[in-house]
C-alpha cells in the first residue's frame, strides 16, 4: 500500500492530499530516510511524522486496505 494511503487509512493524517503534501515537503521519514508518497509500506517499517508541535514515531504492525475508526490504531504501534 502507498504511504499516503496508509497514513490516511490508519488516521495518522486526516486527508490523503495532506499526507501527499507532507511527503513532498520531506516531513515524513520511513526507516530514517525521507519517503515519497508512493513508497510501498511494509510490516515492520518505522514511520516518523514531523508535523505540528508533536512529532510522532510509529511502527507498522499491519497493512490493510480498510480500517474503521475503532480498529485503525491496531495497524501501528507508537514508539517513544
Amino acid at each position: 500500500m502507498r504511504l499516503d494511503k496508509y497514513l490516511k487509512v490508519t488516521r495518522l493524517i486526516k486527508r490523503r492530499t495532506v499526507a501527499n503534501e507532507a511527503c513532498d515537503a520531506g516531513r515524513i521519514e520511513v526507516n530514517g530516510k525521507p519517503a515519497r508518497a508512493s513508497y510501498d509500506v511494509k510490516i515492520g517499517d518505522k514511520i516518523f511524522i514531523n508535523m505540528g508541535t508533536k512529532p510522532l514515531k510509529v511502527e507498522v504492525l499491519n497493512v490493510s486496505e480498510y480500517a474503521t475508526k475503532e480498529n485503525a490504531a491496531e495497524n501501528y504501534r507508537v514508539i517513544e
